[in-house]
């Protein structure tokens, strides 16, 4: 009987494109117009995307469109979120017993968190060229700043696996 062997750098392969998106807008109202550009329909996932830090986990919240026909996932994700934590106040004053909520902005990518959300595009097998999406989003009023991001350069890309 022979040996098979898998070497990990097989599953380190990066298989998708990431476009990152700087604006203002609530994550609906930002799918709502993306969905306006692209021929895609995004639609809020019921599972969110979990990430543990030290301060807890963080669940971030994600849009999905499944286009059966070319085979090929769209995903927009936030990349900031905050964690509340409760704490007993240490100081002796007058509010001794008063508990304290502490908030933590979390990012999905600490390498880049000027990014508000993340637009994730799975075996785009030349389907859609890059820069044509890039323009597309660009004519939406509300985004600042559109650019593509190459995962390989990033540190914390496991979070981007879901």
């Amino acid at each position: 009987m022979g040996i098979h062997k898998l070497h990990l750098d097989e599953f380190d392969e990066v298989d998708y494109e990431l476009i990152a998106i700087h604006t203002s807008l609530e994550d609906f109202r930002l799918a709502f117009f993306i969905n306006q550009q692209l021929p895609i329909i995004l639609s809020r996932s019921s599972d969110e995307i979990g990430v543990k830090t030290k301060e807890g986990e963080a669940m971030f919240t994600k849009f999905g469109y499944d286009d059966v026909a070319k085979d090929i996932q769209w995903s927009l994700v936030q990349n900031k979120n905050e964690i509340i934590t409760h704490k007993k106040s240490n100081k002796q004053d007058l509010f001794l017993d008063e508990n304290v909520e502490i908030t933590t902005k979390v990012y999905l990518l600490p390498e880049l968190k000027k990014v508000d959300y993340f637009l994730k595009i799975e075996n785009n097998c030349s389907t859609f060229e890059i820069e044509d999406i890039l323009q597309k989003l660009n004519k939406i009023e509300w985004i600042t700043t559109v650019y593509e991001v190459f995962p390989d350069k990033i540190k914390s890309k496991n979070n981007l696996i879901f």
